[in-house]
């Protein structure tokens, strides 16, 4: 089959080309960027620019599934500015996608699209499923709120609309793990604040096996993509230590002292999410890597 990716030179879109084209798929990307287009084999580079509603329609010739992880990092500073690229990075990349397939002839059957868990509720010890009906009400939660919307929209043009609302994205190579990990390399470990919030993750290689999953699969609905076992922070910050074999003895870093470092986006060091994966599991997805121990040993040990 033919898959057009968006964000396919992100972590995770790198490590979902190479899954595709290995299990013989043809991939079709797009990149905003000109001189980041290639054509060889069975990998074909396209030009999009969304802030000019700019697209090359041949990206769409023959595809029949649409995997959307295009939008800013949530990991820079949020001002005005940059909150403001981090929802239209989204919106206007979706709508874009759905302005071109609604305008012109298609075959596409499904969009697999990125989505984000900062929209469950805060809680220590309530499970949060994908039924959830009451939301957070903050920056990251609306986001979410926007970006599902976007891509519910493709749904009027009879497309199979999937939505894997991401956790916390353990990987060696990028993404939040490493910035955790390099204090506590150089004896700077700490837990934030009482360290009792719950994380929920995800190790990378489940997450493109979800991916995967979901499109042999072709789901259609909302799937959590995260780990059957959240985390404390003070459980993974003494996890990381013990695999990579580092003291931790630095006292607990306030939630003050981040929020005046980091601004707004201090959030995501305190915020505590605990979601169940039962729905996917429920369908037969087996996690390769269930527990926090498991997931940092494959990476660090």
């Amino acid at each position: 089959m033919k898959i057009l990716i968006t964000g396919a030179t992100g972590l995770i879109g790198q490590e979902l080309v190479a899954t595709f084209l290995e299990k013989g798929h043809i991939v079709n990307y797009l990149t905003t960027s000109k001189d980041k287009i290639i054509s060889k084999d069975n990998y074909f580079g396209y030009y999009w620019n969304p802030n000019e509603n700019s697209i090359d329609e041949n990206c769409f010739i023959n595809v029949d599934i649409i995997i959307h992880l295009a939008g800013a990092s949530i990991a820079k500073r949020w001002t005005a500015a940059y909150k403001k690229e981090i929802i239209d990075s989204r919106i206007n990349t979706a709508a874009l996608l759905y302005k071109t397939l609604n305008n012109n002839p298609h075959q596409v059957k499904q969009i697999i699209s990125a989505s984000g868990t900062a929209i469950y509720p805060e809680s220590e010890f309530e499970f949060y499923d994908e039924s959830a009906k009451s939301t957070e009400q903050n920056f990251l939660a609306s986001v979410v709120t926007k970006w599902e919307e976007s891509v519910d929209a493709f749904q009027k043009l009879g497309i199979k609309v999937c939505k894997l609302r991401t956790g916390v994205v353990f990987a060696n190579n990028g993404g939040a793990l490493p910035e955790m990990v390099k204090p506590i390399k150089v004896g700077f470990g700490a837990l934030m604040g009482n360290g009792k919030q719950i994380q929920s993750w995800i190790h990378c290689k489940d997450l493109i096996h979800l991916y995967y999953f979901a499109f042999q699969n072709q789901l259609e609905g909302v799937f959590n993509a995260v780990a059957p076992n959240p985390v404390s922070n003070a459980e993974l910050t003494k996890t990381i230590a013990k695999t990579i074999r580092k003291p931790l003895f630095m006292p607990n870093i306030p939630q003050f002292l981040m929020k005046f470092i980091l601004g707004e986006m201090s959030i995501l060091l305190f915020s505590s999410k605990n979601i169940s994966s039962k729905k996917i599991q429920n369908l037969g997805f087996r996690f390769i890597f269930p527990t926090c121990k498991e997931a940092i040993e494959d990476l660090y040990k």
